[in-house]
C-alpha cells in the first residue's frame, strides 16, 4: 500500500475538475499512482469521521466557551462589514455557531448571505438573508433562504471538519466550496473556521483542492495569506 504522506500540496488548477464525483473510475493524469489515490481518499474518509465524531462529543459548556471566542476573533478577522456581503452558515453537526455575528454586520452595514445548495455536482448558489425573513429546509435538512438576492459575496465563511499547515480545508468530502470557489467571477476573501482541535499536519491537498485565505480558530488566526 502506498503512503499517503507521499503526496504532496499540488498546485490549485481553474477550472477544478470533479469528474471523479461522476465516475469513480476517473482519476487526473497528476495521479499516476492509483494506489495512492485511493490511499489518500480512504485517509480523508477515516480522518473526517474522527474529527466530527470529536466535535459532536465536546460538552455543551465546553462548546459554549470556544464558540464564543471564535465568533470574536472572526469579527476581528472580517473587520469593518460596511459595504461588504459577507457568506455565513447555519449550523450542522457541531459546528461552531457563528449566528451572533449576523446582527454585527447587519448592524454595520454589510449584508448575510447563506450558501444553498442546488444539486450534486453544481456549485453553491449564495442568498441573502436578514433576521425575520422565511427559511426552508434545504439538502442535509439545512436551514437555507426561502427567497432572497442572489450574490457574489465579498467575504466567505467556511466551515471545516479539519485544517492544515497550509490553509487548506478538510471538509464533508462534496467538494461544494472548491467548486463554487473556482466558479466565482470574482475571488471573495475566504476565511476558513474551526476549532483548534481541529488542526491536523496535512489534508494531503489534491489540485483541485483550494487554500482558505486564512484559518481562523477559537485562539486567533492559525494561517494567514
Amino acid at each position: 500500500m502506498s503512503d499517503p504522506r507521499d503526496f504532496q500540496p499540488g498546485p490549485y488548477a481553474s477550472p477544478p475538475c470533479f469528474m471523479h464525483e461522476l465516475d469513480e473510475n476517473f482519476r487526473p493524469r497528476e495521479h499516476a499512482d492509483e494506489s495512492a489515490w485511493r490511499d489518500v481518499a480512504r485517509w480523508r474518509k477515516t480522518e473526517r469521521e474522527r474529527l466530527i465524531a470529536a466535535r459532536m462529543a465536546l460538552a455543551s459548556g465546553e462548546r459554549e466557551v470556544l464558540t464564543a471566542a471564535l465568533v470574536e476573533q472572526v469579527a476581528a478577522a472580517v473587520g469593518d462589514p460596511a459595504g461588504q456581503i459577507v457568506s455565513l452558515y447555519w449550523p450542522f453537526k457541531g459546528e461552531p455557531d457563528l449566528r451572533p455575528l449576523i446582527d454585527t454586520v447587519i448592524k454595520g452595514g454589510g449584508e448575510i448571505a447563506l450558501p444553498v445548495v442546488i444539486e450534486k455536482g453544481r456549485p453553491l448558489a449564495f442568498r441573502t438573508w436578514a433576521p425575520g425573513e422565511p427559511l426552508e429546509r434545504g439538502v442535509w435538512k439545512i436551514l437555507v433562504p426561502a427567497a432572497g438576492r442572489t450574490v457574489h459575496p465579498t467575504v466567505v465563511i467556511s466551515p471545516v471538519v479539519g485544517h492544515d499547515e497550509g490553509g487548506y480545508r478538510l471538509g464533508y468530502g462534496g467538494g461544494f466550496y472548491d467548486r463554487t470557489l473556482a466558479s466565482l467571477p470574482r475571488k471573495p476573501r475566504v476565511i476558513g473556521i474551526g476549532y483548534s482541535m481541529a488542526a491536523i499536519r496535512s489534508i494531503y491537498p489534491q489540485p483541485h483542492d483550494i487554500p482558505m485565505d486564512m484559518i481562523v480558530t477559537e485562539k486567533g488566526p492559525a494561517r494567514k495569506s
